[in-house]
């Protein structure tokens, strides 16, 4: 059953569209992420351009880090103080994004941008992820215990808050750090970011995984639904029939994933998630090498004058 989509300017296959908007929400719910990691090539990878995909992509993000987060809500896994403290600076990083955003799609540069990130990021942070994950679980079989978490240098910085649902006490100045980095990637890319925050709360700012998944979500779920409205307002990129699809698709799988999540052990869970965040970097490292079939495309920049 074919669909056409008003912004991105031509037919989809309802049922596919459907069909990938379940399963990245599936993930989202398991992991913990948004899941615009993998949302937003799979549109470029069927024909939609980069620009509508990440603008489009960041609804899906939102509703489906909101289905999630509320089965996290009720385990009472979220921390209220410690995810207020992050939106702080993820509402300022998303701002920030959405005008770069905007002006790199003036320049005509964007989509090479888009795709260089995801190279980058992708293969960076999958890559490590991977490698850590894969040894802790070899730990884990050999019966080794695993090495003692010690305090950094983070740990000593000023203005520190106590996060009771974290049982953590930590200065505010990385935390809000983190939300401004996690809301500029996530509006640019049209990721949520989970993929990255939840290493980093868990590794750097040693949050324990009891809150991380939950807290996480709620973060993406504001930062999306911010970067939606920006995007829709300044660049009219948001496909709403496009977005609709998607939420549906990812309301749905969310709840599977969340329970699915809860049976997997940690350890593997970051070896999965390492390796489907691999595999989509070297997939868009083969998209950027391949040679294309047309060389060259005619594009409306705009008129001005």
């Amino acid at each position: 059953m074919q669909l056409y989509l008003p912004i991105a300017d031509l037919p989809v296959n309802v049922f596919l569209v459907l069909a990938m908007g379940a399963a990245v929400g599936f993930v989202s719910g398991m992991f913990g992420i948004g899941g615009g990691f993998l949302m937003t090539p799979l549109l470029i990878f069927i024909g939609i351009t980069p620009a509508v995909a990440v603008a489009s992509v960041a609804s899906h993000i939102a509703a489906s880090s909101f289905s999630g987060a509320i089965s996290y809500w009720r385990r009472r896994a979220i921390d209220p103080t410690l995810a207020s403290v992050l939106l702080c600076g993820g509402v300022t990083g998303t701002a920030l994004g959405v005008w770069t955003f905007t002006q790199l799609r003036a320049l005509g540069q964007l989509d090479l941008m888009i795709a260089l990130s995801y190279v980058v990021l992708l293969t960076t942070v999958g890559s490590l992820m991977f490698s850590e994950g894969l040894r802790a679980l070899m730990r884990t079989r050999r019966g080794a215990v695993p090495p003692r978490r010690t305090h950094s240098w983070i740990h000593g910085l000023p203005l520190k808050m106590r996060f009771k649902r974290s049982k953590i006490y930590l200065s505010v100045i990385p935390v809000v750090i983190v939300g401004i980095m996690i809301g500029f990637i996530g509006a640019i890319m049209g990721i949520g970011g989970g993929f990255i925050l939840v290493p980093i709360m868990i590794y750097l700012l040693r949050v324990p995984t009891s809150t991380v998944i939950g807290t996480s979500m709620v973060l993406t779920v504001a930062t999306m639904l911010l970067a939606t409205m920006l995007h829709a307002v300044t660049n009219h990129l948001v496909d709403a029939v496009l977005a609709l699809i998607l939420m549906v698709g990812g309301v749905t799988g969310a709840q599977f994933g969340a329970r699915a999540g809860q049976k997997i052990r940690g350890e593997q869970l970051r070896l999965l998630l390492g390796l489907l965040i691999l595999s989509v970097g070297v997939r868009f490292v083969i998209e950027l090498v391949i040679r294309p079939e047309d060389l060259f495309t005619i594009r409306e920049l705009g008129v001005s004058g």
